[in-house]
């Protein structure tokens, strides 16, 4: 594991450096999957828009952590209630990004564990979540944490409607 990782909940006053790392780690994803309209649509100034909207009006069993090393914002993670009949009642992973340069060195297995833990506080049992067809790097992680592919769905998103596989967990202690 990543030495001096500290999780601990978004703030408001997070915003801006939570807008700057999911935009980075979202271009560096998705370049090749989403159109240059999308890409330039889903800009930083969006992100700041949408976290701030998040942070300031909260829905129901929602957290969103922030994973800092040395004082360094290098991974997001946000759950909520499911915000889609596709998950059948498990919380939903909504968010999962780490950054870059510190991949592959157990930080989202980490923040996945801690997810898991909240989602367990608010009295689920399982999870779900949906990621992007193609993303293949998340794919092969979810999978390597025993997430089942359990069906597809579209994510209408706020300006992208992307094709999404989902996985789930119908037992958090395997994420714990």
């Amino acid at each position: 594991m990543t030495a001096d990782i500290t999780i601990r909940p978004a703030l408001a006053d997070d915003v801006a450096d939570m807008a700057r790392l999911h935009r980075a780690i979202w271009c560096d994803t998705y370049r090749d999957l989403v159109s240059a309209e999308i890409y330039q649509a889903l800009d930083e100034d969006f992100r700041r828009l949408r976290w701030a909207e998040i942070l300031a009006n909260p829905r129901r069993h929602q957290r969103v952590l922030l994973a800092e090393q040395s004082g360094r914002l290098v991974g997001i993670g946000a759950i909520n209630a499911p915000s889609d009949a596709v998950f059948e009642g498990r919380g939903e992973i909504k968010s999962l990004y780490i950054d870059a340069s510190i991949k592959r060195q157990g930080l989202g297995r980490h923040l996945m564990r801690e997810l898991a833990r909240e989602l367990v506080s608010m009295g689920y049992s399982g999870a779900a979540l949906g990621v992007v067809v193609g993303n293949e790097p998340a794919i092969a992680f979810y999978r390597a944490l025993g997430g089942q592919l359990i069906g597809r769905y579209t994510d209408p998103g706020p300006v992208w409607r992307s094709d999404n596989f989902i996985f789930a967990w119908d037992d958090l202690s395997v994420l714990i």
